[in-house]
């Protein structure tokens, strides 16, 4: 008997990576139906293909903080009968949570390192399409310890880099040319560490302010310190 063909869209901005993810499902008998760079994208191509399963990167463009993980969240409310599969370079706890909060099945959440393995990733895909769950080893160990990190615990070493630097009072143009990166690299780290801090735009929009003392007050630091908006 013959297996049937998945149907899969996939969302991931890397064109890089998402036409080496096309090769290799297209060579394990999967059907990528359509592909997204944006989160637009992603539930424009749910909507209209209604795959068997969507792939999502958690972070896509603008911001490249949570945008892939609100467009599954949102894709699971409107049509649970779709599998999620996201990845991501890290895993967080309260991303994980968002996937889960209506129910496990048809849901996976890995690292981009374990889709290299291309026959676990497959089967993981196929799982997922047929109703069941594929957790990370590391997302089920960070649930098991009731994902107890704080803020400043779940920010990449390059966020953390970029936060103690705002904690300097160094501008966003002075950040960059310190880590020899563009500003605009600079822009997506500070996004980041404020989606991760959970802070959002304010009228008055102090939110590098706000985020410099969550990071003195959790490293037990009291000195008072300068930032430039």
């Amino acid at each position: 008997m013959v297996e049937e063909r998945l149907r899969v869209v996939l969302a991931e901005d890397s064109v890089v990576l998402r036409d080496g993810m096309v090769e290799l499902l297209t060579a394990r008998g999967c059907e990528v139906v359509a592909t997204a760079g944006t989160a637009a994208e992603l539930l424009a191509a749910v909507a209209e293909f209604r795959p068997d399963v969507a792939v999502v990167d958690v972070r896509m463009p603008p911001t490249h903080t949570d945008e892939g993980i609100r467009a599954a969240v949102e894709i699971r409310a409107a049509t649970p009968e779709i599998g999620i599969l996201v990845f991501s370079q890290h895993i967080e706890a309260a991303w994980t949570s968002r996937l889960l909060a209506g129910g496990a099945a048809g849901i996976g959440y890995l690292l981009k390192e374990r889709v290299a393995r291309t026959s676990e990733f497959v089967d993981a895909l196929r799982r997922v399409a047929e109703g069941g769950v594929a957790l990370d080893p590391e997302a089920v160990t960070l649930m098991m310890h009731g994902g107890r990190r704080t803020p400043v615990e779940n920010l990449t070493p390059r966020e953390r880099e970029v936060l103690e630097l705002m904690a300097q009072g160094r501008s966003n143009r002075s950040i960059a040319e310190l880590l020899v990166v563009s500003e605009r690299a600079v822009e997506k780290h500070v996004a980041a560490v404020f989606a991760k801090f959970g802070l959002h735009r304010t009228p008055s929009d102090n939110r590098r302010v706000k985020a410099v003392l969550t990071y003195l007050a959790e490293c037990g630091e009291g000195a008072s310190v300068q930032t430039r908006r």
